[in-house]
C-alpha cells in the first residue's frame, strides 16, 4: 500500500479555466457524484473546504480542496472515527488502519492506510489535491466507514512519513465527517 497524490496549486491555471467559463454559452462538464464527501471545518467553526470520495478499480480517490490555508506545508490523513469535536478534534481517534501498520511511508514498519501525502499550498492558491488511497475500500470488511465512521483531518505541519504513530505533523486544523453519498 502506498498512497500518491497529484496536486494542482497553480493560481494562474485556476484563474485561466475560471476566465475560459466566463460569458460561455458552451456545454459544461459535471463531476459524477461522489461515493462519499466531508465538508471540512476549523476550531471556530469556518469553512475549510471539501473532500470528495469516489470508488475505483484500485481502491479510493479523494478530491480534495482546501480553503483559507496559509502558504505552507501541511500533513492530511484519514482517520478511524467519525467525530469532529472542537477545539483539538482529538474526538475523531488516530489514524485510519485497518491493517495494523506503522506510520509513515518512509518508516520500513509501515505504511497504514491513513496515511497521506502532505497537503502544499503555495501563495495566493487554493489548496487542491488528489490522492489514491490503493487497496483501501469505503465500506465492508476494513473498509473506512465502519461502525463508528471516520473523519479527514489537516493537520498544523508537515507530516514527516516516518513518525509513528502521527508522522510529527502537529495539532489538528481543520476536521471533517465522512459522510456516504454525494453533498447537497
Amino acid at each position: 500500500f502506498r498512497p500518491t497524490m497529484t496536486a494542482a496549486l497553480c493560481a494562474a491555471s485556476l484563474l485561466a479555466l475560471g476566465g475560459c467559463a466566463s460569458g460561455s454559452k458552451g456545454p459544461t462538464t459535471t463531476m459524477p457524484p461522489s461515493d462519499a464527501h466531508a465538508q471540512l471545518y476549523d476550531a471556530s467553526g469556518a469553512d475549510r473546504g471539501r473532500v470528495d470520495i469516489y470508488k475505483d478499480g484500485t481502491g479510493l480517490r479523494i478530491e480534495l480542496v482546501a480553503r483559507g490555508f496559509a502558504p505552507g506545508t501541511y500533513g492530511m490523513h484519514l482517520h478511524a472515527v467519525g467525530q469532529c469535536t472542537p477545539p483539538d478534534f482529538s474526538s475523531a481517534g488516530p489514524h485510519w488502519n485497518p491493517t495494523h501498520a506503522q506510520h509513515g511511508r518512509d518508516n520500513p514498519m509501515g505504511a497504514h492506510h491513513g496515511d497521506l501525502p502532505n497537503l502544499v499550498v503555495e501563495s495566493g492558491t487554493i489548496g487542491r489535491a488528489t490522492l489514491q488511497v490503493v487497496g483501501s475500500r469505503l465500506t465492508g470488511e476494513g473498509g473506512l466507514l465502519d461502525a463508528d465512521g471516520a473523519a479527514f483531518v489537516i493537520h498544523a505541519g508537515p507530516d514527516d512519513y516516518k513518525t509513528d504513530p502521527s508522522g510529527n505533523s502537529g495539532g489538528r486544523v481543520a476536521c471533517g465527517v465522512i459522510q456516504l453519498g454525494a453533498a447537497n
